[in-house]
């Protein structure tokens, strides 16, 4: 009845919320680290999403219109560029949907986010391990595995969860290995909380077409119940992403949070401050 290749795959175990544990333990009182979620909401993301209260009968945008045209602004890129999903969990399923059949390679690192690995089997490719190297992504290594059946290779930068981070010359003298058949996807959930030599990954757009970044709300904006995250890709690519995307996919609430935080760089700042701060404390 089910795919063959479904029965071996093991189920993704998130962090477990809150309110489950304080269930299963019996406990009232709960400081939860293990999923990097920010730990408190601003007035203006509130007032944002009980002002669109009053529209929750309503189907919310499909191509997250404000949305996308305010990150276009942002990142000097087109409109066409971009692909919105339900959490940038969900980018990494429809470029796998658009671009992998099955028995194709799918390259990722280990240890990494486990996603990658099981939204790939999950489409019946055939996964190549290549593993971390000084806790760092190997990237001669990946390169010389990379094969004619390979589709998609699988970068988080900076990585989760070891936090190492790829500088320019290392992307640009990787990219010249890699065939122009081969997607390289770059997870950048936590570009926000890298030091400020963080490559300008946009860049490579101009000379390569092989090429998808994907960016989340749920870490430094703190959005991660609402779920929304983006892609920047070509215009072409993001076409083939979008015809694979559920419609609606991205709900009212997340798209005024998500145009709110945007909007509101002073947030940002004060965030990714006071985490670094935080960060430091820590390791003392």
């Amino acid at each position: 009845m089910v795919k063959e290749w479904l029965k071996n795959i093991k189920t993704y175990q998130p962090g477990k919320p809150i309110e489950e544990v304080k269930r299963s333990l019996g406990l009232k009182e709960i400081y939860k680290l293990a999923s990097n979620e920010v730990s408190f909401v601003p007035n203006h993301i509130r007032l944002s999403v009980l002002k669109e209260i009053k529209n929750i009968n309503r189907y919310p945008e499909a191509d997250c219109f404000y949305l996308r045209k305010e990150l276009a602004k942002r990142w000097k890129i087109r409109p066409s560029q971009i692909v919105f999903g339900n959490g940038s969990d969900e980018l990494i399923v429809l470029a796998l949907r658009a671009l992998v059949k099955e028995k194709e390679e799918v390259l990722v690192s280990y240890p990494t986010f486990l996603i990658y690995e099981i939204q790939a089997k999950c489409q019946g490719a055939k996964v190549i391990r290549v593993p971390l190297k000084e806790f760092r992504y190997d990237l001669e290594n990946i390169a010389e595995k990379t094969t004619r059946k390979t589709k998609i290779i699988f970068i988080a930068n900076p990585d989760n969860p070891t936090g190492t981070y790829l500088n320019h010359k290392e992307i640009e003298d990787f990219l010249k290995k890699i065939p122009s058949s081969v997607v390289v996807f770059f997870d950048e959930a936590y570009f926000e909380f890298a030091p400020s030599d963080f490559p300008k990954t946009i860049k490579f757009l101009k000379e390569r077409s092989n090429i998808i970044f994907t960016r989340t709300f749920s870490k430094a904006y703190g959005l991660a119940g609402l779920r929304i995250g983006y892609g920047i890709t070509t215009p072409s690519l993001a076409n083939f992403l979008n015809k694979v995307r559920e419609p609606f996919n991205v709900n009212r609430f997340a798209q005024v949070a998500a145009l709110s935080c945007i909007r509101n760089k002073d947030f940002l700042k004060k965030v990714v401050s006071y985490i670094k701060k935080e960060k430091n404390y820590l390791y003392q």
